[in-house]
């Protein structure tokens, strides 16, 4: 059965407020917003070329506080990046606190407005 899955499409993370974490994940990340389908709800869909980032404006199930400080040890979606210094000055810029990977690697965890936690690995080439 698994080599009939080839990969994953999207991942999806709720937000409180569609246009502000816009401004994070396009803003500051650099993702570019793709058409979305209309569902009763707002929310957005973002490019990563074979995959997807789905923002969704829905109330929060889960807790914002007393999550884990560092996002390795929480749910999270992780990036691969080409230069993690370039998502360091982005996230420094904007005053985003984030830690690094705590194994050695070449990645850092930060959150995002609603609290949901993202890596970002450089990768090797």
């Amino acid at each position: 059965m698994s080599q009939n899955i080839l990969n994953i499409h999207h991942s999806s993370v709720i937000v409180s407020n569609t246009q502000e974490s816009l401004k994070f994940y396009c803003g500051i990340l650099g993702l570019t917003q793709l058409e979305r389908p209309n569902f009763p709800y707002d929310g957005a869909w973002l490019d990563l070329g074979l995959q997807q980032v789905h923002l969704l404006e829905l109330p929060n199930p889960d807790p914002t506080t007393g999550r884990p400080e560092h996002g390795g040890k929480d749910r999270h979606i992780a990036f691969h990046v080409l230069n993690l210094d370039l998502v360091k000055d982005s996230l420094d810029k904007a005053k985003i606190t984030y830690t690094l990977s705590v194994s050695g690697r070449k990645a850092l965890f930060c959150r995002d407005l609603d609290g949901n936690a993202l890596e970002f690995i450089e990768k090797p080439v």
